[in-house]
């Protein structure tokens, strides 16, 4: 009763995260390692979870997607595919002790890329400097991020706005749209890849996805009505700061 519970507030806490500033594998992938899962079940599982949700907001970005600057919808689709089944490969061969002792510095780079995130992508935008306009340089970006996201979830989504920023894309709705589209083909890939190699959680994976699922819904009412995102931004950077702590301290403590 005590694991349900705890994989049910986490999972709800990620959804409403995710629909409100983003950053809720910093909840569940912690709290399925903390009730026994092991860290790279706990990655795998943790990415399915989110997988309704990557699929609610694209559907909820749709005209933005559709239309606009950047990329065309195919060579992203199928960059964030390739980079996906690439990156969820690499964590197939990578052994469970080397994992654990990465994780610490893949939770760091992800608090510290989602603390920064929102500043870097003003600046970018600000600026106007980004990448050459080249379409092998723009896409060899987009492959990068998303072997990344297909290896570990977390600060998936500021990763590729601040990408997309490089690029020089200026439209945060149609940015925002795409980055939800590339999370979720690339999620669903990769969860394919570890579905096929024995890696997902099933009986946590219910609880949590559940929970992601309510969460969602729930979020997706909240983010409507809040104008100030900075106190769900600085929760989860606190959450990301404490979980990199402990997760350092049980690697190389």
């Amino acid at each position: 009763m005590l694991t349900t519970t705890i994989l049910a507030l986490a999972g709800f806490g990620a959804g409403a995260l995710n629909a409100i500033a983003g950053g809720g594998t910093f909840l569940t992938f912690p709290a399925l390692v903390w009730v026994g899962v092991s860290p790279i079940m706990a990655n795998a599982t943790a990415t399915f979870a989110a997988l309704p949700g990557y699929a609610g907001s694209s559907w909820a970005y749709r005209r933005d997607i559709q239309a606009g600057e950047g990329p065309s919808l195919t060579a992203l689709v199928v960059t964030a595919m390739l980079g996906g089944i690439l990156g969820a490969l690499l964590l197939l061969v990578t052994p469970e002790d080397l994992f654990s002792g990465v994780i610490p510095w893949l939770l760091l780079m992800a608090t510290l890329a989602f603390a920064a995130g929102p500043a870097l992508l003003r600046g970018l935008l600000a600026s106007g400097r980004h990448l050459p306009d080249a379409v092998s340089l723009t896409l060899t970006l987009l492959l990068l991020v998303s072997i990344y996201g297909g290896y570990f979830n977390g600060g998936l989504g500021i990763l590729l706005l601040a990408a997309f920023g490089l690029i020089g894309m200026s439209d945060l709705h149609r940015m925002n749209g795409l980055k939800t589209l590339a999370s979720l083909v690339l999620s669903a890939v990769s969860v394919v890849t570890y579905s096929l190699a024995g890696l997902i959680d099933w009986n946590a994976l219910l609880v949590t996805g559940l929970g992601c699922a309510t969460g969602g819904y729930v979020g997706a009412h909240m983010a409507r009505k809040m104008q100030d995102l900075s106190l769900p931004r600085t929760f989860i950077v606190t959450v990301g700061l404490v979980t990199t702590i402990v997760f350092f301290a049980q690697a190389y403590g």
